[in-house]
């Protein structure tokens, strides 16, 4: 067992046992036919993992890692909030008609500021920092900008990173809102290891713990079953992860610069209902 899938199993019995239903509530998110998307949440999770130790891949069903690292990609190299930039239709139920999802996720990570060093980003901020002042308590993202939300298809869920560098070991903490378990959990946690693993390689660290903080970690009534059926699968160790050792500029990176060895996993789960 990997410890993606201990992590994963853990969290989803205790949601599933210990969580709260919001049946008789009125919720937002509807399924494609009108009905209303019920969820069993718990709050405040927390799950910690050591990329010293291993890759937190889910061999419970497959993470299809080029399409994460694509989109991480999309967000924080190519800083895009335009569909027409991304290889997957992942974005298109939240996208208009030209393919914009307004000011949200890349877009606000391309915005400048005035920092201590110049005009910057807050990506190139961070990179900077990395290099130039390692040890420093203040090297963090943000793109939930209040200002901005009303422009925003849909509010950043996955918000904040905050980076420590320990020694000559790269830790991050990934604040999300709100996730949805069965779709978006692995998702996350593989593209904010990887971007964590460019990161410590461009600045000349090492990658340590991603801890990856959930405020609403929600199951949806129609995962339930999926859930449960995941549970009871056999699981195998996790993968070896392979990150192109001769890029040195983050830019540089692309999505075949990121590559799983040894990935032993259960079949994946098709045609999963998604709630808008």
């Amino acid at each position: 067992m990997s410890r993606a899938d201990d992590i994963f199993i853990g969290m989803c019995r205790d949601i599933l046992e210990n969580g709260f239903s919001s049946e008789g509530q009125i919720v937002r998110a509807r399924w494609a036919d009108g009905a209303p998307a019920h969820t069993i949440k718990r709050f405040g999770v927390i799950n910690r993992y050591d990329l010293a130790e291993e890759f937190p891949a889910l061999t419970l069903r497959p993470t299809p890692l080029r399409l994460c690292v694509d989109e991480l990609l999309w967000i924080w190299q190519k800083k895009s909030n335009n569909t027409a930039d991304l290889n997957s239709r992942i974005w298109d139920a939240w996208a208009d008609e030209n393919g914009s999802i307004g000011k949200a996720y890349g877009y606000q990570l391309g915005v400048r500021y005035k920092f201590g060093h110049g005009e910057t980003d807050q990506v190139d901020n961070v990179l900077w920092q990395l290099k130039n002042t390692p040890y420093s308590r203040r090297i963090l993202t943000n793109i939930y900008r209040f200002e901005d939300l009303h422009e925003m298809a849909l509010e950043p869920c996955a918000y904040s990173m905050t980076f420590n560098v320990t020694g000559n070991r790269l830790n991050a903490i990934l604040n999300q809102r709100s996730q949805d378990i069965l779709t978006a959990n692995n998702w996350n946690v593989v593209q904010y290891a990887v971007l964590l693993c460019m990161f410590a390689q461009v600045s000349g660290l090492l990658p340590g713990e991603l801890v990856h903080v959930i405020a609403d970690a929600h199951i949806y009534d129609r995962h339930v079953p999926i859930i449960r059926e995941m549970l009871a699968r056999k699981t195998h160790a996790a993968p070896t992860f392979w990150l192109n050792g001769r890029v040195k500029d983050f830019y540089g990176f692309t999505p075949d610069d990121a590559v799983f060895e040894n990935y032993e996993t259960n079949p994946q789960i098709k045609d999963i209902p998604v709630a808008v």
